[in-house]
């Protein structure tokens, strides 16, 4: 089943609007320096000062950076790549496609979302509702009911199923700092200037569950199973690139971050990113143009 030309289509507006977004946050420049900013909170915290992110503060503006580095170097040739390969009918090129389009909505809301007013908010007004209907129109063109005839037998369902439930609780690495300023009746590191922070809410609201129903699915051998893993997959196989480069854009704007917290918050994600890698691929080299014979 060919995908859709309407998901093709809002696919390559989509890498158009990214490449934009991206591309500037990572190397427009302006002259400033870092400034104090008093909180609703309370708190002083230093604001970046310089650059599309100058309004977000010094600790937040060089993980959007990093981000923007990835989706240059990394998601947006993925992106091409996968619409190039949906576009010619492939199943699992549609699952590519698919997975990889939740990547830019999770990076779309994020920006719409979670960071500070600046010149791209018309652009962020755009991106993140076509990045959403794209990916909405690329899961349409999936048939999903016939998805499970097409995995070859030998694909490690269970083992799948296992590791998105660890990946689903991998992100409840965000609880630690949740439930401590709870009991301490302080607000969540990392809020800062902001009104709340978007990526607990997609993670732990969004992403957690996901990962368990597709867990649940796959146990099952519901073809909704495979079809909610390869989008957890491609999106968690794309956050380890992500994490390290956020550490990298800190540590050159000198943002000091503890080993403790690297281990916890990068090297977590860049594990369950590799492992998430390798069973995509074993997922997508699985799927069978034609439903595999019993014999």
């Amino acid at each position: 089943m060919k995908s859709s030309h309407t998901s093709i289509i809002l696919g390559w507006v989509t890498a158009i609007l990214a490449l934009i977004s991206s591309a500037t946050g990572l190397f427009w420049q302006t002259a400033g320096e870092p400034f104090v900013f008093n909180t609703l909170y309370g708190q002083r915290v230093e604001i970046y000062g310089r650059g599309l992110y100058r309004y977000d503060t010094l600790f937040k503006a060089p993980l959007l950076r990093g981000t923007d580095a990835v989706i240059l170097f990394f998601a947006l040739p993925l992106l091409i790549f996968a619409l190039t390969w949906a576009r010619r009918g492939k199943l699992s090129g549609q699952l590519l496609l698919a997975g990889v389009l939740s990547f830019f909505v999770y990076n779309a809301t994020s920006l719409a979302f979670g960071v500070a007013y600046n010149r791209l908010f018309l652009l962020y007004l755009v991106y993140f509702p076509v990045s959403l209907f794209a990916l909405i129109t690329a899961c349409l063109s999936i048939d999903i009911p016939a998805l499970a005839e097409h995995i070859l037998p030998q694909f490690p369902r269970r083992l799948t199923a296992i590791f998105l439930i660890i990946a689903g609780c991998s992100v409840f690495v965000w609880l630690i700092i949740i439930i401590g300023a709870i009991l301490q009746g302080e607000v969540p590191e990392g809020i800062d200037s902001f009104v709340t922070e978007v990526t607990y809410f997609l993670d732990l609201g969004l992403i957690a569950p996901t990962a368990f129903l597709a867990a649940i699915h796959l146990f099952r051998r519901q073809p909704t199973g495979y079809f909610l893993a390869a989008l957890i997959l491609t999106l968690n196989a794309m956050i380890g690139p992500v994490a390290l480069a956020q550490a990298v854009m800190q540590h050159l704007d000198g943002v000091a971050v503890s080993i403790g917290e690297q281990v916890v918050f990068v090297g977590i994600f860049i594990l369950t990113s590799i492992l998430s890698g390798a069973l995509l691929i074993t997922l997508l080299r699985s799927i069978q143009p034609e439903a595999p014979s019993e014999s």
